[in-house]
């Protein structure tokens, strides 16, 4: 059993999924999946996959869905599951096109700069900033 998206009717295999899919659709400019959601799950911007997952799924009707049980090449397992948010693979391992992987890097790098997040490690942070940091053997760099 597995869940039919109210907007578009995809078929997704349980509550986690369906969150997942309507809020990534919304946010990478799906209106009616935004429009949706404003009306079926107010603030559902603000909480988490945990959080929208079962206001959602009393909105969908439940359908037969077989889950593929075969590795697929390039697919994360890591779905983000009991996560605070949609789980976003930016590594590329996926095969997007090139609008799709822009909006996906563009919200990786948002979500970055919301978080305080970086990728850079403290010596390119200390560098950008034009402060010496010290490495493990108290050595200057």
């Amino acid at each position: 059993m597995g869940y039919a998206c109210p907007v578009c009717d995809e078929h997704v295999p349980d509550a986690e999924h369906l969150a997942d899919h309507l809020a990534f659709a919304a946010v990478t400019g799906a209106s009616d999946h935004e429009a949706w959601l404003d009306e079926h799950a107010a603030g559902w911007e603000e909480g988490g996959t945990d959080d929208l997952a079962p206001r959602v799924t009393e909105h969908a009707e439940t359908v037969e869905f077989e889950v593929e049980t075969e590795p697929v090449e390039g697919h994360a397992h890591d779905h983000g599951h009991g996560s605070n948010g949609p789980a976003v693979d930016t590594s590329g391992a996926g095969a997007l096109g090139g609008e799709a992987q822009r909006i996906l890097e563009e919200a990786a790098e948002m979500t970055r700069e919301m978080t305080g997040d970086s990728t850079e490690s403290p010596n390119e942070r200390a560098a950008d900033d034009g402060d010496a940091v010290e490495d493990a053997e108290g050595e200057t760099e």
